[in-house]
This record gives structure tokens, C-alpha cells and sequence, in this order.
């Protein structure tokens, strides 16, 4: 007989609202937390390879030899061993921030603009994004699988 009071009944609906609001919440703050640790991933690739790109650029005095080798770098980081038109489209563009790179540790007096590598790796990730329709750091989530140790 208590269950069917009106009472107990808006108690019940009450319990339910809450219940569906606190689920709601945790799937929208699980969702929120997903994206922060993946921007905060994409912020240390970021800064790992534009790290790397900058001591591979400091270390050369040679423009086309020392962009050669930063490209070179990123091949080898991104783990690609074999070539393909997809690949190689990515080295060319990626080839337009090491030459920034290089430019800006390496100022001359033909380039009266200092450049500007924050807007050459920001127009290297929005022509990544729009080619391959996401971010370019996801190609740093490549999985490694295990091997077997064998001993001979």
C-alpha cells in the first residue's frame, strides 16, 4: 500500500531523476577527461618532436642537408620504415616546418620577417587534419606489439 501513495511515488520519480542526472554527468565528464589527457598528449608530442626538431636544426649549418635530416628524424620517430605517396605527402609538408625551424635558429639578413615556426607547425597540423581527417599526433599512438624473447 505505501508504494502506490502518491507520496513514495514522487520520492521514486525523484530517485530516478537524480539517478539519470548523475549518470549523465559521469558519461559528460568521463567524455571531458578523455579529451584532456588527449590534449595534454598532443601537447607533449608536440613539444618532444618540435624539441627534437630544433637540436636537430641547431646542430647543422647546411639548410638542405640539416632540414633533410629533421625530416629524416621525424621518419624515423614515426616508426616508418617503408615509403608510400601517403607517407612521403606528410615528409614534404612536415619539410615546410623544418625549414622554418631551421630559418629561425639560423636568422639571415635576407629574411627581414623573423619566422614564424608556431604558425608553420599550425598550418602543418590544419593540412593534416583536413587531408586525413584527424590530428597528426594520433600517428604517434601506434602499437608496438610484443616479441618473444628466443634464446639460442
Amino acid at each position: 500500500m505505501t508504494d502506490s501513495h502518491p507520496f513514495i511515488t514522487a520520492l521514486a520519480d525523484d530517485a530516478k531523476c537524480c539517478e539519470q542526472a548523475e549518470q549523465e554527468f559521469r558519461a559528460t565528464m568521463n567524455a571531458r577527461v578523455a579529451e584532456l589527457a588527449q590534449s595534454r598528449a598532443f601537447a607533449y608530442r608536440r613539444m618532444n618532436v618540435m624539441r627534437s626538431l630544433f637540436d636537430t636544426v641547431s646542430s647543422g649549418q647546411e639548410r638542405d642537408a640539416t632540414v633533410a635530416r629533421a625530416v629524416v628524424m621525424l621518419r624515423d620517430r614515426l616508426g616508418w620504415r617503408e615509403d608510400s605517396d601517403a607517407r612521403q605527402e606528410v615528409l614534404v609538408e612536415y619539410e615546410k616546418v623544418a625549414q622554418t625551424a631551421f630559418d629561425a635558429v639560423h636568422p639571415s639578413e635576407d629574411n627581414a620577417l623573423e619566422p614564424d615556426i608556431g604558425e608553420a607547425l599550425a598550418v602543418f597540423e590544419a593540412w593534416y587534419a583536413e587531408a586525413r581527417g584527424k590530428p597528426f599526433w594520433v600517428l604517434f599512438e601506434h602499437y608496438m606489439p610484443e616479441t618473444q624473447l628466443v634464446d639460442f
